[in-house]
């Protein structure tokens, strides 16, 4: 049995696909020792709490897709609301600009990172793989170090960044 064609184009199906609210992330690594890199990312996702492993795809297309593909580790940070300025920031333009004035440290293991306190969350992994799906690489990391805070996260949703309403669930399940 196979799939059938879809009965919707590309940009029917990125609006719908906007229907579903994901935070938004910056993952870093370096291309070379002391060469910054990073994007932001939307398709950010956990996968197994058993080893801890999150995932994230990147475009084919992307011009920092062979630096991630032979990175050993890198950092997943989950922005905060009031950090719609790196997802911004981080989104387009040359690496150096994207880096320029921030400050940066290294997460425990030794992985570059943004010294940023105001993410809402971190994830240190080690690059355990990558699989090819359509026009997107699925990259799949071992988390080896993570941290938490309390700050309202950023969320993208329909095509635009968003603030969610609180940092407490509804629901106390």
């Amino acid at each position: 049995m196979t799939a059938i064609p879809p009965d919707f184009d590309a940009r029917f199906f990125r609006s719908a696909l906007g229907r579903f609210a994901t935070g938004v992330t910056i993952v870093t690594t370096e291309a070379a020792p002391g060469q910054p890199l990073g994007l932001t990312i939307s398709s950010f996702n956990s996968v197994s709490l058993d080893p801890p492993l999150v995932l994230w795809t990147l475009s084919k297309k992307a011009s920092s897709l062979p630096y991630f593909q032979k990175a050993e580790r890198y950092v997943v940070h989950v922005l905060a609301a009031t950090q719609l300025h790196l997802a911004k920031r981080f989104a387009q333009g040359a690496q150096a600009t994207r880096f320029a004035g921030l400050a940066l440290g290294r997460a425990p293991g030794g992985t570059l990172m943004l010294d940023d306190p105001d993410c809402a969350a971190w994830f240190e992994c080690f690059n355990v793989t990558q699989h090819e799906a359509g026009d997107h690489l699925i990259f799949i990391g071992q988390v080896e170090r993570c941290h938490r805070s309390f700050h309202q996260p950023l969320v993208y949703h329909a095509g635009d960044f968003d603030l969610t309403p609180s940092t407490e669930p509804l629901s106390s399940n």
